[in-house]
């Protein structure tokens, strides 16, 4: 169900259009969880990417709206990467996380990267 105030596009019945798209890929991520003893780290893999956020499988189930530190580096590249995520999406191991806190330059840097990426969806 949508938001209120939001209206997802169907381009089929029962199937919700995207407000950005997704591309495969497949690299390395790590998140920080913050728990009552301290900070928790988990890796994880990056399986697809929009200029909106990540889909990542993670070794444990997170809840919906657990914010999060996400580091990695896109392929081909030697800059690391520290965004604030936080839950969107889960089924199972499967995490769909919104970036908080992409800079200017980190969103240009990833809409190139994406450029020569296959869409996923």
């Amino acid at each position: 169900m949508a938001a209120p105030g939001r209206k997802h596009i169907t381009t089929e019945p029962g199937r919700r259009h995207r407000r950005f798209p997704r591309y495969r890929t497949n690299f390395p991520v790590a998140v920080e969880l913050l728990l009552e003893k301290g900070y928790k780290r988990l890796d994880g893999q990056c399986k697809d990417l929009s200029i909106a956020g990540i889909g990542a499988l993670l070794a444990e189930e997170l809840a919906m709206g657990e914010v999060l530190a996400l580091t990695f580096s896109l392929p081909a590249s030697t800059v690391v990467w520290h965004v604030r995520t936080v839950v969107r999406h889960r089924r199972r191991y499967h995490h769909g996380l919104e970036f908080l806190s992409l800079s200017q330059e980190q969103s240009t840097l990833l809409a190139a990267y994406l450029a020569g990426l296959e869409r996923a969806d």
